[in-house]
């Protein structure tokens, strides 16, 4: 009894204790669990309605489209200047994915696989896939289905233990390429099908016909007079504030805006100094002797020269100006330089001339190098059956593994000396340029084995070989430091943004202020590179400055004046232009009105009343949409096409001046009306307006959370 009395007294305590404990407890959980919600949250590039795209999902996409741009291209290496445009083009097709994959799923409509089938390897090739230049026939220009089919047989191959490391690379980033383009036609036909079903909602009537027929069937010459509205000074009208304020309400949904940094900044060009520009004269200078008395100039141009030795012989058209000018007049071993042209020193040598085919048509077999015993057999059983006069063509369609030349019988079309030496190595481009025409010669390269046959040859031509050393100036260590220790200095000693613009312009710095950036803006002005900065300044509140930002050749520092928030622009920030606009109005309203109460007759009477000269202009019509010497005047459009010959028109109040003018001559189109055809027009550029607008409208109502900011 006495410990429960005790519990009794002590029961304030009791729950206090236990609730702290399943407190604990409760939070323990949650924070357990919920690193997941924080992760999945750091993760999330975007989120469209409701659905989160993650950072995984996003990379893995962007690193598909990159490989294709690199296929493509036919590089190894992409430059980082694509990378922006790489980005948005995935974001904007993922949101689309989206945003149509909802529309199509209210509406029940889908590609079904036996559809999009049809579409890659089908009946009804996609146009996507018939334009692209790998299935395109040399001889015929046309889409060539056989060469689809034996891609698509090629890239399922599941044997990859029968193709080289390299092969089985490629064939990887071949299958990787054809599931990116399947994946984009099946969108293209998801959109097609949605912007049909709008497109046949709104159709064009007999009306709509004749409307656009007759806007482009008629055209008027006109003469014409106009007063500008800068002859009138500004002060002339005066514009309240409920004016602008009722014009800032009327267009308030165009000034919506995303969230926005306001910032200033300082760059800096990282430049070579008068010393570089020195040393590198100096160096070049101290090869001179060397690279004349060499005999074997290959080493000394690969150690020295930024552009590599080519072992191969070039006709005139080949160089450039001031090389072509050197080779053609130079004897053997003279030297050319050094010369200096925009921030490179060259050397050139003439090593040797020639007179030879500057081109050579070259067919082949092409074999795979596994290791096996077979691959000599089957090397030497094709030379034999070529030795006793076996068809190359035929041989080349059933043995070799380069199926785009093996359809052609094994051609591979024409080559010069570098192309060949690039494109397939030394060997390759010793045996297409010193063996005799039709004779078979066993070459190796880097895909395999080859049965080469020179099979046509261009009409012998002068060529040179050219040994040519550059060497590009470029900044120092010791330039690069100082730049960067200089500007470190200045920042670190003038850290306060109010005073910046001052203080730098007498540093010798120039700063760019009430500079506006967006998070989906790449770059600052035209400074490549630079959106690491505009990351930095969505992370930083006002009165911050920056690091020093190397964005590609120039140093960046930035500071932030202040944040514009999400949603409608202030009237203050649009306040001069609305006010520019209703002073436009007004002097068009007051010239009219002065105009008007003359009751001229002439347009060379409004001339002289506006001090102006009388022009002329010929085919003007309701749909032009820019008028020669004039610009773009709608409204003067408009009157135009429904004035009568010879009659002066009052003043017009256009976008530019006041205009008075008069019709001298109608022309109408020979051609006839069409009703049918007409609606066919309308309505096939409506289903293509609608197919943008469709999806665009879509996006636009979506709600989209764009984090993108965080992570590029």
């Amino acid at each position: 009894m006495a410990t429960l009395e005790k519990i009794r007294n002590r029961a304030g305590l009791l729950i206090i204790v236990v609730g702290l404990a399943l407190f604990a407890f409760i939070i323990g959980d949650f924070l357990n669990s919920g690193s997941t919600y924080f992760r999945q949250t750091h993760e999330k590039v975007a989120e469209v309605n409701g659905e989160v795209i993650r950072i995984q999902d996003y990379q893995e996409r962007i690193d598909e489209m990159v490989d294709v741009y690199k296929i493509q291209m036919g590089t190894n290496n992409l430059s980082e200047e694509y990378m922006p445009q790489i980005r948005q083009s995935v974001f904007d097709g993922m949101v689309q994915d989206i945003v149509l994959g909802e529309e199509m799923s209210k509406l029940g409509m889908t590609v079904s696989p036996e559809e999009l089938f049809d579409m890659v390897q089908g009946e009804n090739i996609s146009p996507m896939i018939q334009q692209m230049q790998m299935f395109i026939n040399p001889e015929t220009g046309m889409f060539d289905k056989n060469a689809l089919l034996q891609f698509l047989k090629t890239i399922n191959d599941e044997n990859l233990s029968m193709y080289s490391v390299d092969q089985q690379v490629q064939l990887l980033q071949a299958r990787n390429f054809w599931l990116f383009w399947e994946k984009n036609i099946k969108r293209q036909r998801m959109e097609q099908k949605y912007t049909t079903l709008l497109s046949k909602a709104i159709a064009a009537n007999v009306l709509d016909a004749k409307e656009a027929f007759n806007e482009t069937a008629e055209s008027l010459d006109i003469i014409y007079a106009m007063q500008s509205y800068n002859m009138i000074p500004d002060s002339t009208v005066q514009v309240s504030k409920s004016e602008i304020e009722k014009l800032y309400n009327q267009r308030k949904e165009l000034y919506k805006q995303q969230e926005a940094k306001v910032i200033k900044y300082i760059s800096v060009d990282i430049v070579p100094s008068p010393e570089d520009y020195a040393k590198v004269s100096a160096d070049i200078e101290a090869l001179k002797d060397e690279f004349a008395a060499a005999t074997d100039v290959a080493d000394l141009v690969n150690e020295n020269s930024e552009v590599p030795y080519m072992d191969v012989y070039l006709s005139e058209e080949a160089f450039e100006a001031e090389m072509r000018q050197f080779a053609t007049t130079a004897e053997v071993g003279d030297i050319y330089g050094p010369v200096y042209e925009n921030n490179i020193y060259k050397m050139y040598k003439l090593i040797d001339k020639v007179v030879a085919p500057d081109s050579v048509k070259v067919s082949h077999i092409m074999l795979v190098n596994t290791g096996s015993a077979n691959d000599q057999v089957l090397l030497d059983s094709l030379k034999n059956v070529l030795k006793s006069g076996g068809n190359f063509a035929e041989l080349a369609r059933e043995y070799s593994v380069d199926q785009a030349s093996a359809e052609n019988g094994g051609e591979l079309g024409w080559f010069t000396e570098i192309g060949a030496l690039r494109g397939l190595g030394e060997e390759f481009k010793d045996a297409m340029f010193n063996g005799p025409l039709n004779e078979v010669v066993e070459v190796k390269s880097l895909y395999g084995t080859h049965l080469v046959k020179v099979t046509e040859k261009t009409k012998n031509v002068p060529k040179y070989k050219v040994a040519d050393i550059e060497m590009t100036v470029s900044p120092s260590s010791k330039t690069y430091s100082n730049l960067y220790n200089d500007l470190n200095q200045y920042i670190s000693n003038h850290g306060n943004v109010a005073t910046l613009d001052e203080t730098a312009r007498e540093a010798g710095y120039n700063v760019i202020s009430d500079y506006t950036v967006n998070t989906s803006d790449q770059m600052i002005g035209t400074i490549r590179n630079s959106r690491p900065v505009i990351r930095w300044a969505f992370e930083n509140k006002k009165g911050k400055i920056s690091e020093i930002f190397e964005c590609d050749d120039k140093f960046v520092v930035a500071a932030v004046q202040g944040t514009i928030p999400e949603g409608y622009r202030s009237l203050s920030s649009v306040e001069s232009a609305l006010r520019s606009e209703l002073i436009t109005r007004k002097k068009g309203e007051l010239i009219t009105r002065e105009l008007a109460g003359k009751n001229l007759n002439s347009v060379d009477a409004y001339a002289q009343a506006m001090g102006a000269n009388v022009d002329s202009v010929k085919f003007v019509s309701f749909g032009t949409r820019r008028i020669t010497n004039i610009g773009v005047e709608p409204k003067l459009n408009a009157i135009i096409s429904l004035t009568p010959v010879n009659q002066v028109s009052a003043p017009v109040a256009g976008n530019n001046g006041v205009y008075v003018f008069q019709v001298t001559e109608k022309h109408e189109d020979a051609k006839e009306y069409n009703e049918a055809e007409q609606i066919r027009s309308i309505d096939a550029t409506n289903t293509y307006r609608f197919g943008f607008q469709a999806i665009q409208s879509l996006t636009n109502q979506a709600d989209i959370t764009d984090n993108r900011i965080r992570f590029y």
